[in-house]
This record gives structure tokens, sequence and C-alpha cells, in this order.
């Protein structure tokens, strides 16, 4: 019987599960190294959606401390907008020079590895390149692809943007999201957003609200080298609007990346 590849991963998302790299990991705290590592690892809690970094202890130049107990973590699935301090694998909570957040993990495979707060630290580096967000899965991809699709964005019934030249993202785990050249969306329906948000594939976003619908589009004006090709252009909350392909009508997706 035929298994489809994210099934299977996804049967084995109660298990802690960890992937080495040979990539340098370095994390900083005011100005000073204190994490740098190429012994590093990828690590999985149960039902963690994306990883944490751990490294060795050793590979920890800083003070650690006994940190506060774990928070109860939910059922389901736990996405980055879930503390890391919600813990589903056994350890000791710690704090990396008092501050940010470290957990010493209990596992046979991983002796002496603790994991780190991603947003605890003043800024990642894999080897030299900054890194934003979350850790960088290794399995995770995005894929953008050029079409002559006609594609219509709608909001109860209002037309937001209809185009023949979309560039079409496709993203690990996520739903295909359109990304429309500007000037086929209707930019005099929306106002700029203050809200930003970091995408460690893609980059930083800015986005756009409708008068009912705030944040509800979104581009990146300097995005990461993947996502070069869709530089400015804009895309949409499809949980949000209506989305038609070529006179289809899409459903609207249920993410937990919409709030």
């Amino acid at each position: 019987m035929a298994v489809r590849v994210m099934d299977l991963r996804q049967s084995r998302s109660e298990e802690l599960r960890y992937e080495p790299t040979e990539k340098r990991i370095r994390a900083t705290i005011g100005g000073r190294t204190v994490v740098d590592s190429a012994r590093a690892a990828f690590v999985w809690e149960p039902r963690r959606i994306v990883p944490s970094y751990a490294v060795p202890e050793a590979d920890v130049n800083a003070e650690l401390r006994v940190g506060r107990p774990p928070e109860r973590a939910p059922d389901g699935g736990l996405h980055p907008g879930h503390p890391f301090a919600m813990h589903t694998a056994p350890g000791d909570p710690l704090l990396v020079d008092g501050f940010a957040e470290a957990y010493r993990l209990h596992e046979p495979d991983l002796p002496g590895y603790v994991l780190l707060d991603f947003a605890g630290f003043d800024a990642w580096y894999e080897e030299d390149e900054r890194n934003y967000g979350h850790p960088r899965d290794p399995f995770h991809r995005i894929d953008i692809v050029h079409s002559t699709r006609h594609v219509v964005v709608e909001l109860d019934g209002v037309t937001l943007a209809d185009t023949r030249a979309p560039a079409l993202l496709f993203e690990t785990q996520l739903p295909t999201r359109f990304y429309l050249p500007p000037g086929d969306v209707d930019l005099a329906a929306f106002a700029p957003s203050e809200k930003h948000s970091w995408c460690a594939y893609k980059g930083q976003a800015s986005y756009w609200s409708l008068p009912d619908t705030p944040d509800v589009a979104w581009f990146y004006p300097d995005p990461l080298r993947e996502a070069a090709e869709v530089k400015d252009m804009i895309a949409f909350w499809d949980e949000r609007v209506d989305v038609i392909v070529d006179a289809e009508r899409r459903g609207r997706p249920k993410t937990h990346w919409y709030d």
C-alpha cells in the first residue's frame, strides 16, 4: 500500500526527532557570542512543527542556571507562536546568562545537548549568514513557479485583484500562496499596516489592511535570496479572502498561521 510522504512524517510527530547538521551555528547576547557550535542538531520536540537548535553544553560559552518550570503544552501541534517553555520532552529548564531560555534534554541519543530558545538571543548565524524567525528546517523548502493562470481575489463579492501573471509559491506543509503583481491589485482600497513579520525562508514581510480586515495581504520589499522572484508582489491570506483560479473558486484553508 502506498504511503503519502507527508502522512509518514506526521505519523512520527509524537516522538522526539532530530537531524545533525554540519553548519556552524552561532548566537549572540549583548554583542557577545555565547553559542558557537559545529556539532549542532535540529531537534523537534513531540508535536513541534518547527525545530529548535540543540548544541552540546560545552559549546555554550555562558553561565547556565536553573530556569523556571516548563509551561503546560496544549493538545495538538505546537507552532512558533507557542512559547519555547512549553516542553513535550523530558528535560531540565535552564537560563543562559540569566536571560535566554534553554532546556537540557534527557535523551540518550543526544547526550549533553541543550535546546536553545531562538527568540531569547539577539542574533543567530548559520555559518556567517544571519538567520531570522526560527531555525531553518532542512526538510522545508519554497518553490516559486510563474504562471499565466487567471487569478481573481475577492472579499464579500468585491474584486481586490485580477491577474494573468501570478507567481505561485509552494511551501512545505502550507497552502499554495498566489503572489500578484502590484499593478493588478486594487491598492487604492488598502492602507499600509504597521505590522511586520519574519519568515526564516522569505525574509521580513510588510502588510496591507482593508478597513474591516486588518493585515489581509503582505509583500516582501527586500526578500531573502530564495524568495527574490516575489519581491514587492502581493499575496493574500486565502484564509480570509476568496481566491478564484481559472474560474474555479478555491476553498479557504484552515491554518494556524493566520491570527
